[in-house]
């Protein structure tokens, strides 16, 4: 949904919340984030500020980072890491920088290891394993060579119809995110080919008018880079495909407060038209470039990638404890006067990896700041709070899942709504992460509920894979047994979706009548999207706590995952997004995002492997699970 772009500070402000209430009552993105409507700008004393005047938390953006960060320590004397590198600004930029913010130097600090220490498995345990493997990989290959025959060098393979669809720039966005599976699974003959491919191709005109600078970002910079660093640097080629990407992606910065463009006309930027940051962006869109542009900068010295996301950066660290959730920032963000927008929190879509990256961050640089580890720690207890809840179910677990709060009226009222996205999935994963990093073993309970409450919901439908949306009942109580009734209830106060309801039914009654018409299993409340679009954030996040502790019964319920999808979402050509996934025969949709053979897959494969496959303690995965390696002291 599009609004112009200029309107009154009024109607700005009301299109933002209406679009985000909306977001919360009815849809929930079920994609990555929905466009934002573009509703033009609210006044600001720092809309205009030059570029080297944009606040930041401690201290004015042209001040070295670690002044900024006054908790931290010096930096130990030791040869820098990674060459300091100031590149002469541009000319045809309109807001260049005059002073750059700098990676941190120094020798990396002592950071706790993530993955479990692996015993010998037995002849049948590796048999079982490597059978499991096999067929993960077999699954890939079909993909990828459907791929390969009906969209090769294309965005996506529209896997029923056999042709093609041209969704992120038009780039390949398949081929490229593909890349380093395709080296993790050893298919080096599809690895050369898919180089070759991608020489002959120009990262710097897109085939699309409007260009989604995250997708772009996660996809195309992280896939270039991932693969990069996990071929160990033997293919050059796609370091400088990497910097060819960014350095276009770079020009999205180019803005008074040097915040990104995330939807952007790249052409009208080419002609020199000016460019400002949208007044209600999405927190994830702006959010989630830390990693890739640090990388970026890493490996070619050019310290333009990392100022660029460290302005973001401090932006958020500025305002995390000024909105009406402390320590959280809410959906919306007016990236044009760097403010935020209080109508509603999500660990889900169009926040998500605004989160995920805190802690990644944090190791990508070494441990050699602290502004990352305050961030996410700080982020943890009203996540605690108002974010995570335990769900009543008829077999009486203990998992959690992860919803989102919306805020009413004046700012004042929190309202839960008990919600679960299969994005939301991620975040059992990230809180292992942080609990072993950051040394918070209690918060590896978390974890395990968090992770433990996804696998519940994939074993809980009649497919065996968990829907995009759904809710389902709180505990009331520390004990929270199951009550049918109060089920039922619940139920029933979802059902103004419901046509035909008989009259005179009691709210039991109603509720019984509902969920046998909407095929609700016993704790669903109800199913908003019961679509399923090949996603990874479930394994995602099993796969990485299965790297944390080595428990079997992680590998046997992804194995249980896999088959279904498999059993699911096969076609002829690849594999298709379903429909429905209490249905017993759900349709096909005719999509196949490029997430399944970079992410889905990837981590279906990784969890059956040598733990070497992606070793936790020598790459940092971006939400693309695309691997970009650590530093080592």
């Amino acid at each position: 949904m599009f609004l112009p772009r200029r309107k009154s500070t009024l109607l700005a402000l009301a299109c933002c919340i209406a679009l985000t209430l909306w977001y919360f009552n009815y849809i929930q993105p079920t994609l990555r984030p929905f466009t934002p409507s573009h509703a033009s700008q609210k006044s600001s004393s720092q809309a205009q500020l030059p570029v080297e005047a944009v606040p930041a938390p401690k201290s004015p953006p042209q001040t070295p980072i670690q002044d900024h960060e006054n908790t931290d320590p010096a930096p130990p004397s030791q040869p820098a890491l990674w060459t300091e590198h100031k590149p002469k600004a541009q000319s045809t930029e309109h807001y260049p920088v005059k002073s750059l913010f700098t990676i941190p130097k120094g020798t990396p600090a002592k950071i706790s290891n993530i993955q479990h220490v692996f015993g010998t498995e037995t002849q049948d345990e590796k048999a079982e394993r490597e059978e499991r493997l096999a067929a993960v990989k077999e699954s890939f290959i079909h993909s990828w060579q459907g791929y390969k025959k009906h969209a090769w060098k294309q965005d996506e393979l529209v896997p029923i119809q056999g042709s093609y669809a041209t969704t992120f720039g038009g780039w390949g966005a398949t081929l490229v995110d593909s890349l380093d599976s395709l080296w993790m699974m050893d298919l080096k003959d599809d690895f050369k080919d898919a180089v070759k491919a991608i020489k002959e191709m120009d990262f710097s005109v897109p085939k699309l008018e409007d260009l989604n600078v995250f997708e772009t970002t996660i996809r195309y910079l992280g896939g270039f880079l991932g693969a990069y660093d996990l071929s160990g640097g033997e293919h050059p080629i796609l370091l400088s495909k990497a910097t060819e990407v960014g350095s276009f992606l770079y020009g999205a910065f180019d803005t008074p407060n040097r915040m990104p463009i995330t939807r952007w006309k790249w052409e009208e930027a080419k002609k020199g038209v000016k460019q400002e940051a949208f007044p209600n962006a999405l927190v994830a869109e702006v959010g989630s470039l830390t990693l890739e542009f640090t990388r970026l900068a890493q490996l070619t010295g050019d310290e333009k990638f990392y100022d660029a996301i460290h302005r973001i950066t401090n932006v958020l660290d500025d305002n995390q404890n000024k909105t009406v959730l402390p320590g959280l920032w809410p959906v919306i963000m007016d990236a044009q006067h760097a403010q935020f927008v209080d109508v509603g929190f999500t660990l889900g879509g169009m926040a998500d990896s605004t989160y995920e990256y805190l802690p990644k961050q944090h190791m990508l640089l070494g441990g050699l700041t602290q502004q990352y580890k305050k961030m996410y720690e700080a982020t943890l207890a009203p996540i605690m709070k108002h974010i995570f809840f335990r769900p009543m179910t008829p077999d009486n677990v203990d998992i959690l899942i992860s919803s989102g709060v919306r805020v009413n009226g004046n700012a004042e009222v929190i309202v839960p709504d008990f919600e679960g996205q299969h994005l939301g999935c991620f975040t059992g994963g990230m809180i292992g992460i942080g609990a072993k990093i950051f040394d918070r073993p209690d918060d590896m309970k978390t974890a395990r509920r968090l992770v433990d409450g996804c696998i519940w919901v994939y074993n809980h439908t009649q497919t065996g894979i968990m829907p995009e949306i759904f809710n389902m009942v709180p505990c009331q109580d520390e004990e929270c047994r199951w009550d049918e009734d109060r089920w039922l209830k619940f139920v029933a106060t979802k059902s103004h979706r419901i046509e035909g309801i008989p009259e005179g039914l009691s709210d039991v009654e109603k509720g019984r009548w509902v969920a046998g018409k909407d095929r609700l299993p016993q704790g669903f409340s109800s199913i908003k999207d019961r679509r399923y679009i090949l996603r990874p954030e479930a394994i995602e996040s099993i796969f990485i706590f299965y790297r944390m502790t080595g428990e079997k019964k992680y590998q046997d319920a992804a194995w249980r995952m896999f088959t279904a999808i498999e059993n699911y979402t096969r076609t002829d050509i690849a594999n298709a997004a379903i429909d429905d996934v209490t249905a017993e025969a759900p349709g096909k949709d005719d999509r196949m995002e490029s997430f399944w053979l970079a992410e889905t897959l990837k981590y279906f494969y990784a969890i059956f492997a040598d733990p070497e496959v992606l070793n936790l303690d020598k790459y940092v995965l971006n939400t693309e699970a695309h691997p970009l390696k650590r530093p080592t002291s």
